[in-house]
């Protein structure tokens, strides 16, 4: 019998721990003590991996030393560029190494010399002692180290498979003759990660072209004579610079580090160093998957062993990783204890109302064929009221006979005192709507309650059934097939096929609301949820059910005229170019404006190598060349016609004749509400034709009129009331005009001698001070010199001190807790804060000063919407509320209330919230919005 082949795998732990950190940059893991371990999480899923996929008969881990090494004592700027290690790394790499060594794995580490020459070296070593060896890292220059049995492992990313090279890869994907040109092509291209130099203007593909036929950094050099025009040039300058980079970017596999076999054996973990680290990081899944153990288990088996205090034990793994980057034992509708019933006959139908009618909450969730929920019919509801049970009762899409169905359920629906459970709850109300049912009572939505705990997360049922209650719902693409034009819709399935999902979808909401409402409760978000959030839903889903009428005849006027002028636009500038070309075509225009016209000395050229042709570049240049001016004219007329004046028609619904957009909560982690189809907060509004485009938009009848009412300067006067500042407040308390106040003593000259240009300036600070703006932002947005922007935001901070006080305390603050709170208590996450990155810390820096002003601008109109709704709905009024953009509200208002309705609108919105500094609301009135605004 022969022995099992020997298999070596060597890790390299920096770019390991790296990939980790960028995987859950976005979307870190907390856990009950508000320690980031998704870097430990990351690093332990990849290592478990290897261990139970690949299963190496011996393995071990490199890390770098903090001792210099031979490259930078030969080059000083080795790696000089490097940005300081993320405090999220520096944090987890000793508690990395102690998971490590409760694998039993070995670490290896060697003063003077990089994880990179240790693995390269033992590599070499291991493949003569019979060994197939694998360097298990992304980084691509380990290439040079392949040979007939040493591996490149690239390990699985992102969606990406595992990549394993072999000689034969390694020369393909390099584009060499030999693996040991891959050292050729790094000197040539140099590095910019560890800035190495190389020559400059030769890329990959020069670089092969030149080791092709010259075979090597040295060859190139001695022969530069033999090239021509600039590269020649660049060969014979920096040719003993692309030798430097070569030697620099060239694996040793001579280090003075023993090979020792039996020292690299892997045998399995350290159950007693183990278990209490994976307990003490709450990485249940995770020791579930290597000792097949339950998490009361393994918290039995260590619970009281003081060996890790630091951190207390979770009530269950809040840390799992996406599945396809992770794969774990959950529990799924297979496994789990489960008792589901399909609910089609009237006796049970009416036993269902009955129990629901006698419970102080039940969840519910309707299916429905379509996913506009104005436009849906409905296919079925599912109600649940103990965790484990939950009914299916299917619903004709017919809506005749829907209403036999849902006769049965309208009362207990639409009964005040009883709590309505659901995922995304609006979608399922706006569904009813149309079937008369109006859902009444207080409502609790699980996607809302995730977004306050984790605004910046995923929030889809699925992903938190998955995060909360370690159970993997059936994915609606088992029931309908793969996404795509041959995808089935819920209607076309029977009851008995749709029963199983649809009561699992209620049955874990179920479930969630409990788990999330006592981590609500627990973090203090109770009050903002309960007065602010959940309210809102059925206000937003009144105001889309509303919808708002477009005038069609205007949009296709629009069109016309948007074609005329783009055509217009388009001629005058093959006029100004000399001749035709596709404006629309990024690289046609990068060559006539920078090769035939040479507008710039040194254009910027995108990573494709095309010259860079954004509306940036061009905004640069429109002040110097007329020919940029009209391109982002002709650009300006050609997205208005195709994104909203030829598109706003299609979204027309054929129901009511209206467009319904679709109002989401739970994006934006500022708090503020987005819109889809339309998109109203992207109607532009910066130029004649953008706001034409609001004259669509008309009142419902000649019997109504439109009224616009919109917080004037909203954030400012906040930051005023937040900051304290007796100037500011002040000013807004006198209804000073802000800008000119602030021109006025940044530029010391009295008010009635700030000019337009002043307040034009003044009112760039004002604004930019709250978003954290540079002295070099500044000048980029006034186009001055970065001294003058330094001079005047240094003046800005002298006449408003409380401001400049505000802003080091929101820091302050914000370092000590790690994340900042707006006026109603809704936090954003700043956990870079404390970061020794500069580019992440200041990232969060001006966050911590902006997120609490925009925040509370959000809460402050969703408040108000909220009382006013109410007060619509008490007085009986005919008025609708039906649309929000921004800081502006907009009603349909009944000719006869106009007087009524505009008055307590402005007065609701301006008394909302008590400031020491006034809100302001300016209101108007139009037939159609522009009007109105």
């Amino acid at each position: 019998m022969s022995k099992p082949a020997k298999k070596l795998f060597l890790l390299d732990a920096y770019a390991l721990i790296y990939r980790a950190h960028f995987a859950f940059s976005k979307n870190p893991r907390i856990n009950s003590k508000g320690l980031n371990t998704g870097v430990m999480l990351g690093f332990t899923n990849t290592l478990l991996e290897v261990l139970q996929k690949q299963k190496p008969t011996h393995i071990a881990v490199a890390f770098d030393t903090s001792a210099p090494t031979f490259r930078h004592v030969e080059f000083e700027a080795y790696k000089a560029n490097r940005e300081e290690t993320p405090e999220d790394i520096r944090v987890a790499v000793p508690i990395v190494k102690d998971i490590i060594r409760g694998f039993n794995i070995p670490i290896l580490e060697k003063d003077g010399f990089e994880a990179d020459d240790v693995i390269g070296t033992l590599a070499k070593k291991a493949a003569s002692e019979g060994f197939e060896v694998f360097m298990m890292t992304p980084d691509k220059d380990f290439g040079q180290c392949v040979d007939e049995h040493v591996y490149l492992f690239k390990p699985a990313f992102m969606g990406n498979a595992v990549d394993i090279l072999g000689v034969k890869e390694v020369k393909e994907k390099w584009d060499v003759a030999r693996v040991d040109q891959v050292t050729d092509m790094l000197g040539l291209m140099g590095d910019s990660v560890d800035n190495i130099p190389g020559i400059p203007g030769i890329g990959p593909k020069t670089a092969s072209k030149l080791l092709h036929e010259f075979g090597s950094v040295e060859e190139l050099v001695a022969n530069a004579d033999k090239l021509k025009g600039k590269q020649k040039e660049n060969v014979e300058k920096f040719g003993e610079q692309g030798i430097l980079s070569k030697h620099l970017a060239t694996i040793k596999t001579d280090v003075p580090i023993e090979f020792n076999e039996e020292a690299l054996v892997y045998d399995g973990p350290k159950e007693e160093i183990l278990k209490p680290l994976f307990e003490e990081l709450e990485f249940r899944t995770i020791a579930k998957r290597v000792f097949g153990e339950t998490a009361a288990q393994i918290s039995q088996t260590t619970n009281g062993s003081g060996q890790l205090d630091m951190f207390s034990s979770a009530t269950q793994d809040i840390l799992d990783m996406d599945e396809e980057s992770l794969n774990t034992e959950k529990d799924t509708i297979e496994s789990a204890e489960h008792d589901y019933h399909l609910v089609s006959d009237e006796k049970t139908m009416k036993e269902l109302a009955g129990f629901l009618a006698g419970q102080s909450a039940f969840c519910f969730d309707v299916e429905t064929n379509s996913i506009d929920a104005v436009e849906a019919l409905l296919v079925g509801i599912a109600f649940s009221y103990v965790p484990g049970e939950a009914f299916y009762v299917p619903v004709s899409t017919d809506i005749a006979k829907a209403a036999n169905t849902l006769k049965y359920f309208k009362a207990v629906l639409e009964n005040p005192e009883i709590e309505k459970i659901g995922h995304n709850i609006k979608y399922d109300i706006l569904a009813l709507k149309k079937y008369g049912i109006q859902v009444d009572g207080p409502v609790y939505d699980t996607m809302l309650a995730h977004y306050l705990i984790e605004p910046e997360t995923r929030h889809g049922m699925d992903a938190l059934a998955e995060q909360y209650l370690n159970y993997k719902p059936v994915p609606i693409t088992e029931l309908l097939g793969p996404k795509g034009k041959n995808q089935k819709n819920m209607a076309d399935l029977q009851p008995e096929e749709i029963v199983e999902y649809a009561a699992e979808d209620a049955d874990v909401t179920l479930q969630l609301k409990d788990v999330l409402d006592k981590e609500i409760e627990s973090t203090g978000l109770g009050k903002l949820l309960r007065t602010v959030e959940l309210p809102l839903v059925n206000v937003l889903a009144d105001m889309e059910f509303e919808g708002v009428r477009v005038d069609e005849n205007v949009l296709a006027s629009m069109s016309g005229e948007l074609q005329e002028a783009s055509l217009k636009a388009q001629e005058e500038v093959f006029e100004l170019a000399g001749c035709e070309f596709n404006i629309a075509s990024p690289k046609q225009l990068g060559e006539v404006l920078f090769d035939r016209m040479k507008l710039v000395d040194k254009p910027k050229k995108t990573k494709s190598g095309q010259y860079a042709t954004g509306e940036e570049i061009l905004s640069k240049l429109a002040n110097q060349h007329d020919i940029a001016a009209k391109i982002l004219e002709f650009r300006e007329y050609q997205k208005l016609k195709s994104t909203y004046v030829d598109a706003l028609p299609k979204m027309i619904s054929k129901t009511d004749g209206r467009i319904h957009t679709d109002y989401n909560q739970a994006v934006a982690a500022t708090g503020r509400l987005s819109s889809n189809n339309p998109n109203l907060q992207n109607i532009p509004i910066r130029t004649e034709k953008g706001r034409e485009i609001r004259k669509a938009f008309v009142a419902r009848d000649d019997q109504h009129i439109l009224l616009s009412a919109d917080y004037s300067q909203i954030e400012l006067r906040i930051v005023a009331a937040f900051a304290e500042d007796k100037e500011m407040i002040r000013a807004f308390r006198e209804g000073r005009d802000i800008h000119t106040t602030t021109a006025s003593r940044v530029f010391d000259v009295p008010l009635e001698e700030v000019d337009p240009n002043m307040r034009r300036k003044a009112k760039e600070v004002n604004f930019g001070i709250i978003y954290g703006i540079s002295a070099f932002g500044l000048s980029q947005n006034l186009n001055i010199s970065r001294t003058e922007a330094g001079d005047i935001i240094k003046a800005y901070f002298k006449e408003f001190p409380g401001i400049k006080k505000y802003m080091d305390a929101c820091i302050e603050k914000a370092r000590e807790k790690e994340y900042v709170e707006t006026i109603m208590g809704r936090r954003r996450y700043l956990r870079d804060i404390n970061s020794r990155n500069a580019t992440m810390r200041g990232f969060a820096e001006r966050n911590a000063i902006n997120a609490p002003i925009q925040g509370s601008a959000a809460d402050i109109i969703k408040l108000a919407m909220i009382e006013i709704h109410n007060w619509l709905k008490k007085e009986k009024l005919q008025t609708k509320m039906i649309m929000q953009v921004h800081d502006e509200l907009v009603f349909d208002v009944h000719k006869d209330e106009l007087e009524k309705v505009q008055k307590t609108v402005i007065e609701m919105m301006e008394n909302v919230v008590e400031l020491s500094v006034p809100m302001k609301v300016e209101a108007g009135t139009g037939e159609n919005w522009l009007k109105a605004h």
